[in-house]
């Protein structure tokens, strides 16, 4: 059996498993070598390509855009977060207030892309904090949440790199963040579930402790009516 034939058994024995590598995407080394704009040109003829094979009419008027606007966004948008380069500058300042209690940013909107399938993961990621001495823009939290969302994921892995980025930037182990999203590669294909979600969570610190992560779980629930 030639190793190609050996790769793909393995592969389709795995079928729709939810796996994972690390807690780190899979790049190359040599990802960044060349342009955004090389990359966006070498996408468009690959995508052309790929609609061409399935049978698609390339030289018909509402598909001839079709491969570029497909390499812009994957570059440019829903994979943007795979560049170091935009990774968002979390600025912190003095905690002179004094607040001593957990800080809760719930219900930011998340969308990112499963690296199985190349299908949308859609939900919301809730993050918290207890300052040690430092606090972060709100927005800067929001930023951080769809720097990782932006690129071919795996949520454990997502909720992991959350936590981890702000404890970094914040200087504390007491960071958590809880995320509920729709994968479609489970809701719109294979078993076809629309109704099911993924929740996973991450709790660093005194959130592991019950009576910190019952209070941030607490938080969640409450209604934001405005």
């Amino acid at each position: 059996m030639k190793l190609h034939d050996i790769l793909k058994n393995d592969i389709d024995s795995l079928g729709d498993d939810h796996l994972g590598s690390s807690i780190n995407n899979p790049i190359r080394k040599d990802a960044f070598k060349i342009s955004n704009s090389e990359k966006i040109k070498l996408i468009q003829e690959k995508m052309h390509d790929i609609l061409e094979i399935i049978g698609m009419e390339m030289k018909d008027d509402s598909l001839k855009g079709t491969p570029k606007r497909v390499a812009k966004m994957f570059v440019n948008e829903i994979f943007g977060g795979l560049n170091p380069e935009n990774k968002p500058v979390a600025s912190t300042f003095d905690n002179k207030f004094k607040y001593g209690e957990m800080l809760v940013e719930k219900n930011i909107t998340l969308y990112s892309t499963c690296e199985h399938h190349l299908l949308p993961i859609v939900g919301l990621a809730h993050v918290a904090y207890i300052s040690s001495g430092s606090v972060v823009g709100l927005s800067k939290m929001n930023r951080i949440v769809k720097h990782y969302a932006d690129r071919p994921q795996v949520q454990e892995r997502l909720n992991i790199q959350i936590v981890k980025e702000l404890k970094e930037v914040l200087n504390t182990e007491d960071v958590a963040c809880v995320i509920d999203a729709k994968h479609l590669c489970v809701n719109s294909r294979g078993i076809r579930d629309y109704n099911s979600s993924t929740v996973t969570a991450e709790f660093g610190g005194k959130f592991k402790e019950t009576k910190y992560r019952r209070e941030f779980l607490d938080y969640i629930k409450l209604e934001t009516d405005i």
